[in-house]
């Protein structure tokens, strides 16, 4: 799943509106930007739980607390005693990390203050107290999706290695961004080559540089593509996973996703994926290649900005 893309159209939900009583219990609240002297703080606070604050560690290991990279502003929730409650990224995906219920909804005032939110996801519980207070404006979500988090470690089976799957370089880029831009507006109904192609081709390049995208070719054909957007010591998050619609069913995608997970094992603790529940045909390919169900995540997209970028 790309955290930039959206699902087909949901039914709208139902989500029950904040009560005074639950209002007037959580007393006061105090929020901060962070800023880079925060930084060990933060890693400290997310690493109690690293498979679910892999993006969010991620952006700051590679980013820094800030940057135009991430896509957002890192806020802190600090209780009485000052230490953090959570942590949230709010931004283009809006993402967090709350011990209480205090920071959930501190968060989500920050939040209807953003014009820049695509998407809000976390865990089910945490994404439908967020709506309560965050949509008492009135706003209504654009499409609802569900997704299972899912996970792999050692020990990994892989068959024989295929030969070129490889580190993409810039000669792959153009390539890359057509594959990505396809998988965009098929699961969202946005081209990031039309509403942002500069950015688009920045983003996609970065990663290419940083040595987050593997591609396999034959005959100068693209068969496989997967993007790493997120590598910790704890684990490393995986999205972007594309087979050549004219290649599939001849076991490319398995070999290769094993053999880059097999590769990135030897760097980390874990790998993990979010998967539509729905996309049956991801679902088992992923059994196949060793993943285990860790858990579940609800995603809210909101409406369409007239700048909106995505990928």
């Amino acid at each position: 799943m790309y955290l930039t893309d959206s699902p087909a159209q949901a039914p709208q939900p139902v989500f029950a509106p904040a009560s005074s009583h639950e209002s007037n219990a959580i007393g006061s609240m105090f929020t901060d930007k962070l800023t880079d002297e925060d930084q060990v703080e933060i890693l400290a606070f997310l690493a109690a739980r690293p498979l679910h604050t892999v993006i969010m560690a991620g952006h700051i290991r590679d980013n820094g607390v800030v940057s135009v990279f991430n896509r957002g502003t890192f806020h802190g929730y600090r209780g009485l005693e000052g230490s953090l409650e959570g942590v949230a990224l709010i931004g283009h995906a809006t993402l967090m990390e709350t011990r209480s219920l205090a920071a959930l909804r501190a968060f989500a005032r920050v939040a209807q203050d953003s014009s820049e939110i695509h998407v809000i996801m976390a865990e089910p519980e945490k994404v439908d107290l967020f709506w309560r207070y965050y949509g008492q404006t009135g706003q209504r979500p654009r499409a609802l999706g569900c997704e299972l988090l899912m996970e792999q470690c050692w020990p990994v089976t892989v068959d024989h290695d295929l030969k070129g799957l490889r580190l993409a370089t810039r000669e792959d880029l153009d390539g890359v961004m057509l594959v990505q831009a396809q998988m965009a507006m098929a699961e969202g109904g946005l081209n990031p080559l039309e509403i942002d192609p500069l950015g688009f081709r920045r983003r996609c390049a970065r990663r290419i540089e940083m040595g987050r995208t593997w591609v396999w070719r034959q005959d100068q054909h693209l068969v496989f593509k997967v993007d790493i957007l997120s590598d910790t010591p704890e684990a490393i998050y995986l999205e972007g996973i594309w087979v050549n619609p004219l290649e599939r069913r001849k076991n490319y995608g398995l070999r290769c996703l094993t053999q880059v997970c097999r590769k990135l094992l030897t760097q980390t603790d874990s790998i993990c994926v979010l998967v539509n529940e729905d996309n049956l045909k991801a679902r088992i390919l992923y059994h196949r290649a060793g993943f285990k169900v860790r858990g579940s995540y609800e995603s809210v997209f909101l409406q369409s900005q007239p700048n909106e970028q995505t990928a």
